[in-house]
C-alpha cells in the first residue's frame, strides 16, 4: 500500500515539474550545437529577393569567391524571378522565409507556418526547378518552435536554421558599417560553426559596405565559407514545451 501511494506521489511529482516548465518560459530543451572538425562559417541572407542591394551583394560574395543561403520571402519573387535565378545560378543555395513575413498570420497556428513555407517552396520551385529544405522562421524559432511543430515540418522533409551572428541589420537598418562589421565579428569559443544572420533589404546599403571586412575576417580566422544544403545538421536555439508536449508526457503516468 505504501509503494503504492509513493508512486502515486513520485509521479505527481514529475507531472508538476513538467507543469513549472511549461509556466517558467525561460525553461527549454535546448538544441545541440554541431560537433565537427573544422571551422565552418555560413553566411545567409534574409528577406530577399530586392533589387539593387541583393545584386550588389551578389557582386561581392563573386568578387571574393563565397558561397551564401539566401533565406526569400515568396512574396517578394513575382517580377524578380531573374534575381532569384542569379542567386542559384551563381552557386547559392535557396532557403525559405514564409510566403507573407508577417508574424500575426504565420504564428497564428502552426499549420500557418507550415503552410507559408510550402507555398513558397512551391513558388520557388516554379521558377528554377528547386525544391529548397531550409527553413527559417521570421524573427527566429525561439518562443515559437514545439516538438509538434517539429515534427510536422520534418514530415515535408524541411530543417530548421537559426543563427549565432546577428549583424542586427534587420533591427538596425542604419548601423554604421563599422557597428555591423562589428557584429559579425562577435564569435564565441564554444562555437563549432558559424551562421551569420544578414539582411537584404533596400535599406541594407551598409550592410554591402561591411561584407567584404567581415568576410576577409573569417577567411584570415580560418573559416571556410560553406553554403547550407541538404546535408547541412540543422540548427535551431531551442524547443518550447507546448501544451500538447505535456499531455503527451503525463499519458505516461495514467
Amino acid at each position: 500500500m505504501k509503494t503504492n501511494i509513493y508512486a502515486r506521489l513520485l509521479s505527481l511529482l514529475i507531472v508538476l515539474t513538467i507543469i513549472a516548465s511549461i509556466i517558467n518560459s525561460g525553461k527549454y530543451v535546448q538544441a545541440k550545437e554541431e560537433d565537427c572538425t573544422k571551422k565552418k562559417v555560413y553566411l545567409t541572407f534574409d528577406d530577399g529577393p530586392i533589387p539593387v542591394i541583393t545584386d550588389k551583394i551578389l557582386d561581392t560574395l563573386k568578387e571574393q569567391n563565397v558561397k551564401a543561403t539566401f533565406f526569400v520571402v515568396g512574396k517578394e519573387i513575382p517580377e524578380r524571378e531573374e534575381l532569384l535565378k542569379r542567386m542559384y545560378n551563381e552557386g547559392h543555395t535557396i532557403g525559405l522565409h514564409t510566403y507573407s513575413h508577417k508574424f500575426k498570420k504565420i504564428y497564428r497556428s502552426e499549420d500557418a507556418l507550415v503552410d507559408e513555407m510550402l507555398q513558397t517552396q512551391k513558388k520557388i520551385k516554379e521558377t528554377i526547378n528547386v525544391s529548397p529544405t531550409a527553413v527559417r522562421f521570421p524573427g527566429g524559432s525561439s518562443h515559437h518552435l514545439t516538438l509538434s511543430l517539429l515534427d510536422k515540418l520534418h514530415s515535408h522533409d524541411l530543417k530548421v536554421y537559426d543563427w549565432n551572428i546577428d549583424l542586427y541589420d534587420g533591427s538596425r537598418p542604419d548601423a554604421t558599417v563599422s557597428q555591423i562589421i562589428k557584429n559579425g565579428e562577435n564569435i564565441k569559443p564554444q562555437y563549432s560553426r558559424i551562421i551569420i544572420l544578414a539582411h537584404c533589404n533596400s535599406n541594407n546599403i551598409n550592410t554591402v559596405k561591411a561584407l567584404p571586412e567581415i568576410i576577409k575576417f573569417y577567411k584570415d580566422s580560418g573559416f571556410e565559407f560553406c553554403a547550407i544544403t541538404d546535408d547541412t545538421d540543422e540548427y535551431y536555439y531551442r524547443l518550447k514545451q507546448s501544451f500538447n508536449d505535456f499531455y503527451e508526457s503525463i499519458k505516461l503516468f495514467r
